[in-house]
């Protein structure tokens, strides 16, 4: 065991941010890529990986759901983190002194209205965290990083303004994926079942794989399509419901679901996160 768990992104990254809070005894390692991160687990650098799969502002991260079922890993946990969106800048500067801010893009768009009103020009960075090493390494006192807190204090900066963000509810849900499968019973809030699967070429093939799951008073949390290997015909769908396989509804769901599929596979068996009351 090597007491790590491999994120996306630089030290200070909101990815950073999630492994602290959900495993604040483990050794957070950096990984360039999702891609990386999950090798990281495979070859035994770490043994989990921290995946961001949605934010409630932008919707799924891009190619996750294609990454997940080809990973190998299996969820065990999920965690929220709430993107707290913080103006940092070098020590001794004051907000009136800013003139730039840098971030990446998608954390640029999330805060427009206090740009706006501070009349603070947007740059658009690799990152969050890698905004802030830059802004740190940088040192121009008109230039600020758009990031968490913690990357105000890997990077010696200053929180000049706190929480900036436009959308006061801005949240990120990540999962937590491990080499094995957890199956047991476990949390305070019930248990999520995430799993893949295609259906077979026949009429109304979806309608008649999702009937089993309302006819069995199962609630479908997440329902998402996309395609597979670019194929416009090929549509694979990603779910999300609440309960777990050995549920006797549950049971008879998914029996049910796979008579109406080419394939089906159960990425992870993890208890509910309190944040989804």
């Amino acid at each position: 065991m090597t007491n790590r768990i491999a994120f996306q992104g630089e030290p200070g990254a909101y990815s950073h941010e999630a492994c602290r809070k959900a495993r604040p005894d483990m050794e957070a390692l950096p990984c360039r890529t999702f891609e990386d991160a999950v090798e990281a687990v495979k070859s035994g650098q770490a043994d989990l990986a921290m995946l961001p799969v949605e934010n409630s502002t932008y919707g799924r991260v891009a190619d996750i759901h294609t990454l997940l079922p080809r990973s190998g890993l299996r969820i065990i946990e999920e965690a929220f983190v709430r993107v707290h969106i913080n103006l940092l800048g070098l020590p001794g500067t004051q907000l009136s002194d800013i003139r730039h801010a840098m971030s990446h893009t998608v954390l640029l768009g999330q805060c427009k209205e206090f740009l706006h009103a501070h009349n603070i020009r947007r740059i658009t960075g690799a990152d969050t965290a890698g905004s802030a090493r830059q802004v740190s390494q940088d040192a121009d006192p008109t230039t600020a990083a758009l990031a968490s807190e913690l990357a105000g204090e890997i990077y010696g900066l200053d929180v000049l303004a706190r929480h900036i963000e436009d959308q006061s509810n801005n949240t990120t849900r990540f999962l937590i994926m491990s080499p094995e499968a957890d199956l047991s019973r476990r949390g305070d809030h019930g248990m999520i079942t995430s799993f893949v699967f295609q259906v077979r070429n026949i009429p109304a093939a979806l309608y008649k794989a999702m009937g089993g799951f309302a006819t069995n008073g199962i609630n479908m949390t997440k329902l998402e399509s996309y395609m597979v290997d670019g194929s416009f015909t090929a549509t694979q769908f990603y779910a999300d419901i609440e309960g777990h396989p050995e549920d006797p509804n549950v049971k008879l769901a998914l029996d049910e679901l796979a008579f109406f599929t080419n394939k089906m596979s159960i990425l992870g068996v993890y208890p509910a996160a309190a944040e989804r009351g």
